[in-house]
């Protein structure tokens, strides 16, 4: 199988959510091959459907004058902040094709960010138990929150690479008030490459999912799809 690999670069989030709902649509009718979306985002907010609204620590209106939204999301998961720096990946997966286990999807996804820490930077990455994402000691710099739709995965996963993380000031990262965040700027003391890194993830991500890798060109990637979709 082949997995085609879209570099989006910065998009915003409505934009990327209402991509990820037509990827969607065609994924659940066969239409397209299984997809990995890599992106940044600007400054957003977003709240899962297990998230609660005082988790966000700065007045919504405060946050509107610095340019910065708020979006409740139907993934899993609670608040969490996405921006410049970020490596935001959107897996469009058929989990038909996978095994249709979502709780082994996930793990996977964490893999990803782990197998990254370690084969590439010679970091200790790791899990906690009932804490989803991806830790280094007590510090998250991988966000987990997905969803599946008749066995089709969209949203994904959060690297924070040159990720300001004062953002994260802003919240209650995924509703914890007694952890951390961090960043591969943090951790190795001087800003990543992030296209380079973003190659790092394709790689761990399709290995981990035995699929071969194919970067597509953005702009035949839209035209491609308005093809399938007619316009719409």
């Amino acid at each position: 199988m082949r997995l085609s690999v879209v570099k989006l670069g910065s998009i915003e989030y409505q934009k990327a959510l209402d991509l990820q709902l037509k990827l969607l649509k065609l994924s659940q009718q066969e239409a397209i091959e299984d997809l990995l979306l890599l992106l940044e985002h600007p400054p957003v907010l977003t709240v899962g459907i297990n998230g609660k609204d005082n988790n966000i620590l700065i007045d919504e209106d405060i946050l509107g004058k610095m340019g910065v939204s708020v979006f409740h999301s139907n993934r899993g998961g609670d608040v969490t902040y996405h921006g410049p720096g970020q490596i935001v990946g959107y897996p469009i997966l058929n989990l038909n094709h996978f095994g249709k286990d979502v709780k082994d999807y996930v793990r996977r996804l964490e893999e990803t960010t782990i197998m990254v820490m370690k084969d590439e930077y010679g970091l200790k990455a790791d899990r906690k138990p009932g804490f989803p994402g991806v830790w280094v000691g007590n510090d998250k710099i991988t966000a987990i929150g997905c969803a599946v739709k008749r066995w089709v995965t969209m949203h994904g996963f959060a690297l924070n690479v040159n990720t300001n993380l004062e953002h994260f000031r802003w919240i209650n990262p995924c509703g914890f008030t007694d952890k951390g965040v961090t960043s591969l700027e943090r951790l190795l003391g001087k800003p990543q490459d992030i296209d380079i890194v973003m190659n790092q993830v394709m790689k761990h991500f399709a290995a981990l999912f035995h699929i071969e890798p194919e970067v597509i060109d953005k702009e035949v990637f839209f035209r491609k799809l308005e093809d399938l979709t007619d316009g719409e």
